[in-house]
């Protein structure tokens, strides 16, 4: 194994999806894959490599991800499917790029970073448990009616597609590749 990867394969945190298990269960065994991935691909840094930005002049950066996942768990899960008017967490009409702009090396940033992305994860998971089955239906403002197997299957794909930059930033960052 080269050393320079995450974590020995027999050592690895993250639980892997059940590969034969229901609609939900599937489902969220990918999403919560997907999000110990994140927090895999961020762990052991500093907030000065959290806060790196990949290349001039994208502001793309671990934390400005972490940012920006805490505010799409709450966009879908809070404001979609539960019909909350819940505030963007980073963002604002005057910083419509908010949670990537604002990701500044700041211990303090990070910590409320990691606490808006877990109060806004288990809050989904709250919701998804809680819901009778896959077709609850929240009112999506450009879409319409959109239901909660929708929301779920582009959350893996918002985190998988997310990961993808995470592995590069990470290994612009420290040479760790992987996982």
């Amino acid at each position: 194994m080269p050393t320079d990867m995450f974590v020995d394969p027999d050592h690895d945190p993250r639980a892997d999806p059940p590969a034969r298990a229901g609609e939900r269960e599937t489902l969220l065994g990918f999403l919560r894959f997907q999000r110990a991935t994140l927090e895999l691909k961020c762990g052991g840094l500093e907030a000065a490599d959290l806060a790196r930005r990949a290349v001039e002049p994208s502001g793309l950066s671990l934390l400005g991800l972490v940012r920006h996942l805490a505010e799409v768990e709450c966009g879908w899960f809070r404001n979609v499917l539960a019909g909350q008017e819940a505030p963007p967490l980073f963002c604002s009409a005057a910083e419509p790029d908010g949670d990537f702009t604002g990701a500044v090396a700041d211990p303090a940033v990070v910590a409320e970073a990691w606490r808006a992305w877990r109060t806004e994860v288990a809050f989904a998971d709250r919701f998804v448990a809680q819901a009778p089955d896959l077709e609850v239906t929240g009112q999506d403002p450009w879409r319409g009616p959109i239901s909660l197997r929708w929301v779920l299957v582009h959350m893996v794909e918002e985190y998988a597609r997310h990961n993808g930059h995470a592995d590069l930033l990470r290994e612009l960052i420290d040479g760790a590749v992987g996982q």
